[in-house]
């Protein structure tokens, strides 16, 4: 048989195992259909491209979705890669499936002018496809999943790119909504590509000692097992290691290295009913030492992506401690593919969409939330509110709220109703009265003291609350009840932050200038930038910095209009001081000075390059040299090859001053050479240090020395002088590091 009808068919197959009375003919026209819209198509690695939406609705039907999903998956690519239409798919394959295609494809189709809003843009639409219909990101986070086990074929940079996204996003959307099993795959493959020496280091760790982690898996396992046949519990046990991505997050917030890591073990006690649960917790008690401080009840107080478990850390005879999880089985399918297996326990949910529930309040909240925020704060707030850890705290009356770690009694406030948190005069954590900025912890009982005579939230609110749900409230608040005051601040602030950056407000309200402005501030009118401004949905640095950017672009045409007016034939100058002229036509290019961030005094349009011997960033004094046929070399002041008695006295009149633009910037490339005292894992520290830090590592090779110590060469992409030291900060904090400095000369 044909491998690719072989794959269809144990797709069926696995299709037909959970669903009664499948219509076959229905999927394999959807295959075969498919199929022939992809005919010829091939992917990076060489395979014809059917095999990827088979492999897509192959993991679907993993997650046990309804018939529809997998024929969406198996068509998920046509509308946006064929010449397959939405009218037509709804005529062959039915409405539902043609709308579920649809959704996953509007999420791939955003052209947007910023990373900000194209990340923002991006995760509106998943909420929304959320809100509307939950399969559409099922179907999404499925397709990106097969994606990034196949991101071998991609190029280094796309691999990067996309492992940052998922392990920004659709990991922490898998966590969301409760798919552990691929929320780990999905962290895991990322991680190959993000940090491929990590990983690396702690696969083959981790495979060298399999052996000795089996044994005691199954040592541990064994005594459960018996244990729960003595007291006539039926269950399932089982024992695994913790995910890689899990040991390496562990490594990197405590800095151990493997070994120093014990629980590195985790079991699962899987049985009938939620008592159960609790007589198994009491044998696990008895049978091993707890550890005070790590058990938790998620049976009684589950977490809002429909999590369930008893979790307790023990410690056993061998002193290895490990994490022992009791659940249900219907706990257990909820825990491994969260909202899916949710899908499959409800009963007649063919027809209705899973995001019209109260489980899915949270998508809506979000939704709501976007309104009058600008991208960047959404997709920061938005990480902070869908992606971080929880707190789980309660009101007196014992209700369960759910908040984003670090939240405060203003997010608790807001989180019950607008009204509540708009005329709140104070708080009570556990009986006591406590600061609006004390950080809740889990199960507080917080009381919120409200009064008809409150005045409405505080500015500074903004600078407490945590959660957006609660600084977007706090910011209508304003919007709707102080505009003429919200336009005074805001008009305070915007003309403050135009004076700090020297630009005078006559410069931007002229006629010809103003419309450009507010286009790029994305304002009708300047009242309504100060509004904005006012009230905490915008602020004046961001404002004033993308007006900057606007005023340079809109000199620069004026500046290149006028040059190619009265632009002259000469091509070349005689510098002082030289016996041959220097050829300023070698210099020229097409505004260098603002792509390197660079400007030579004297000469507009140059060329320019950075010395690779001293690699300067913003913030650096810098000194310019005209070079021979290749524009400026830009070198640091303290370059032994710029010294004034390191330099030629016939090239005196090459040396030109130079400055860096005051505007934003690229990444510049420098050179760090570290010393430390040798010793195992040193690199895999620095390495981890840079991922903390956040900086493109260019080249990273390190050499033993003889006494005992080693150097450690690093080439770093960053944007200036300040990101610089703190890597340089980041690295001297490493065990054994007693020397890090920037590398000069050669």
């Amino acid at each position: 048989m044909d491998p690719i009808l072989e794959r269809y068919q144990a797709l069926e197959d696995k299709v037909a195992a959970y669903t009664p009375n499948l219509d076959t003919k229905r999927l394999f026209d959807a295959f075969t259909y498919a199929d022939t819209e992809h005919h010829g198509q091939l992917r990076k690695s060489g395979e014809p491209y059917i095999i990827h939406p088979l492999a897509v609705a192959d993991i679907v039907a993993d997650l046990g979705l309804d018939v529809d999903s997998v024929i969406a998956a198996l068509l998920h690519d046509c509308i946006e890669d064929t010449d397959a239409t939405h009218e037509e798919i709804a005529k062959k394959f039915g409405k539902s499936v043609a709308e579920l295609v649809e959704g996953v494809t509007k999420l791939t189709r955003v052209q947007y002018v910023s990373k900000e809003e194209e990340q923002m843009e991006n995760l509106r639409k998943m909420l929304m496809a959320m809100a509307h219909d939950i399969r559409v990101i099922l179907i999404k986070i499925c397709d990106r999943l097969h994606n990034m086990r196949t991101m071998e074929y991609q190029s280094p940079r796309k691999q990067r790119e996309k492992s940052l996204e998922t392990m920004e996003i659709y990991a922490p959307l898998a966590h969301r909504l409760g798919m552990q099993k691929l929320k780990w795959e999905l962290e895991d493959l990322s991680l190959r590509y993000l940090d491929p020496v990590g990983y690396k280091e702690i696969e083959e760790e981790m495979s060298a000692r399999s052996a000795a982690h089996e044994e005691f898996l199954a040592s541990i396992q064994l005594r459960i097992q018996q244990r729960m046949e003595q007291e006539g519990i039926r269950c399932k046990v089982y024992g695994r290691v913790k995910h890689t991505y899990s040991i390496y997050r562990k490594m990197f917030a405590q800095n151990k290295t493997l070994d120093e890591i014990f629980d590195l073990y985790a079991f699962r006690v899987i049985v009938d009913d939620i008592p159960e649960c609790y007589n198994v917790l009491g044998c696990i008690h008895d049978m091993f030492k707890p550890v005070l401080g790590r058990f938790k009840d998620y049976i009684g107080t589950p977490k809002p992506n429909m999590y369930q478990s008893l979790h307790t850390t023990v410690i056993g005879r061998e002193g290895i401690p490990f994490e022992v999880q009791i659940r249900t089985w219907e706990m257990h399918q909820t825990a491994e593919y969260g909202i899916a297996a949710h899908w499959k326990y409800k009963q007649g949910m063919a027809n209705k969409k899973l995001g019209s529930e109260v489980d899915f309040e949270w998508v809506r909240k979000l939704l709501e939330s976007q309104q009058d925020t600008d991208a960047e704060e959404f997709v920061r707030t938005l990480k902070v509110d869908m992606f971080s850890d929880e707190v789980f705290v309660f009101t007196p009356n014992g209700d369960v709220k759910s908040l984003p770690a670090g939240a405060t009694p203003i997010d608790f406030a807001y989180n019950i109703h607008s009204a509540v948190g708009n005329s709140m005069v104070g708080a009570r954590v556990n009986g006591r009265m406590v600061p609006y900025d004390t950080h809740l912890k889990n199960g507080d009982i917080v009381e919120v003291l409200t009064s008809k005579a409150a005045k409405g939230p505080s500015r500074d609110w903004l600078k407490i609350a945590k959660s957006n749900e609660a600084r977007n409230k706090i910011r209508q608040w304003f919007k709707r009840e102080r505009r003429e005051e919200n336009i005074a601040t805001g008009r305070a602030l915007f003309e403050s932050e135009l004076k700090h950056a020297k630009i005078p407000l006559s410069s931007i309200t002229a006629e010809d200038v103003l419309p450009s402005i507010l286009r790029k501030v994305r304002f009708g009118t300047l009242d309504e930038l100060y509004a904005s401004i006012g009230y905490g949905g915008t602020t004046a640095v961001k404002s004033v910095a993308r007006i900057k950017d606007e005023l340079l672009r809109l000199g620069r045409l004026k500046a290149e209009k006028a040059a190619a007016s009265s632009r002259t034939t000469a091509e070349s100058v005689i510098v002082p001081g030289t016996a041959a002229p220097v050829d300023v036509s070698q210099l020229k290019g097409s505004n260098k000075h603002t792509d390197s961030g660079i400007i030579v005094e004297g000469l507009g349009n140059c060329l320019v390059k950075f010395a690779k011997c001293c690699t300067p960033v913003p913030g650096d004094p810098v000194i310019g040299f005209i070079t021979r046929g290749y524009g400026v070399s830009v070198h640091r002041a303290d370059c032994p090859n710029a010294a004034p008695e390191n330099r030629k006295p016939e090239e005196a009149a090459r040396w030109v001053r130079v400055s860096w633009v005051d505007s934003k910037l690229p990444n510049y490339r420098t050179a760090l050479e570290v010393a430390s005292k040798d010793r195992d894992n040193l690199t895999l520290d620095v390495a981890m240090a840079l991922s903390a830090a956040k900086v493109k590592v260019s080249a990273l090779s390190a050499r033993s020395m003889p006494d005992g110590h080693a150097i450690l060469r690093i080439e770093v992409e960053v944007r200036d002088k300040e990101e610089l030291a703190s890597v340089i900060n980041k690295l001297n904090n490493i065990q054994g590091v007693y020397h890090v400095a920037r590398m000069t000369g050669k």
